[in-house]
């Protein structure tokens, strides 16, 4: 997760982030976010998990998620693995594992994240409005981005 965001957080912020988790920590996040209204989507690849996708719907979303709405919290893929299309599988998963009632999927992204916004444009994502997201005492601006179901 911290090569996403090298050029984007300072590194303070960066150094809450193990740059490595064990597979076993990975795994093991995943199934407390399957729990609820969560789909999470693990990449298991060569025996390890090298990404996952994470979304979310109902009561435990962002306020700028609605109803019929699903938020897509995360997407990690680790950097060894980008642009073999594992992301892309992951959305694609991600968005065939949601109920048939959401319309739309909504996701909140760093400004800055030219790797990101690329991505998310090129599979029929559209920018919709902008936020700002809190770590720690620092505020950083966002994009939000809607994809029409």
């Amino acid at each position: 997760m911290r090569a996403a965001y090298d050029d984007l957080l300072p590194a303070d912020v960066l150094e809450q982030f193990d740059p490595d988790p064990p597979d076993e920590a990975v795994r093991e996040y995943a199934a407390r976010l399957r729990e609820g209204q969560n789909s999470i989507v693990l990449a298991d690849i060569d025996g390890g998990a090298r990404g996952y996708s994470y979304f979310r719907w109902g009561d435990d979303t962002k306020s700028f998620v609605g109803p019929n709405e699903a938020g897509l919290k995360e997407i990690y893929v680790e950097p060894d693995y980008w642009g073999e299309g594992v992301g892309t599988a992951l959305l694609e998963r991600g968005l065939d594992s949601l109920p048939a009632s959401i319309e739309r999927v909504k996701l909140e992204m760093l400004n800055g994240n030219d790797l990101g916004h690329r991505f998310y444009d090129a599979r029929g994502f559209e920018r919709t409005g902008s936020s700002e997201f809190e770590i720690g005492d620092e505020s950083y601006p966002t994009a939000i981005y809607t994809l029409e179901l």
